[in-house]
């Protein structure tokens, strides 16, 4: 009995780790990063740059009142945001109110329902995987202060 208990609570240790594991964006993970290269390649390029470098401008709203969209090499601010708001601006769009300031206008779309959670993560990854040691250090700062302050709530 104390066995079966015992292989019981070591098969759930090693299923919460795998699950942990797998959801991380993880910029040292080759294989995510291949993968998410591919998928922005695809999907994030036309906007954002084959280099990340982004749209000209992009801190000035165009005629139409709607922001272009920034980079994601270390010339931009996305290296300034905690892994769940990246994942969260990349799942829903810009959502004014939660990830832009009301009133907001941009043209990021949601890719809720044409990224699985998973490839999303692989984007982030790539993203973060072309920063330099001074924005990953500071990107690594952020996530830590986010996932303290939702620890705390």
């Amino acid at each position: 009995m104390l066995g079966a208990a015992l292989l019981f609570l070591v098969g759930a240790t090693v299923v919460v780790q795998w699950q942990a594991n797998r959801a991380r964006i993880d910029p040292d993970d080759a294989a995510q990063v291949a993968r998410g290269t591919q998928i922005y390649s695809t999907y994030c390029a036309a906007c954002h740059g084959a280099n990340l470098e982004g749209q000209p401008d992009w801190r000035q709203p165009r005629a139409s009142g709607r922001m272009p969209a920034p980079p994601h090499d270390a010339s931009g601010h996305t290296w300034h945001h905690p892994d769940d708001v990246l994942f969260g601006i990349t799942k829903h769009g810009l959502v004014p109110g939660k990830y832009a300031p009301p009133g907001y206008q941009s043209d990021m779309p949601a890719f809720a329902n044409t990224l699985d959670d998973a490839e999303i993560r692989a984007v982030l990854a790539y993203i973060k995987s072309t920063w330099g040691p001074r924005e990953r250090a500071h990107q690594t700062r952020v996530e830590e202060q986010a996932r303290a302050l939702s620890r705390r709530d």
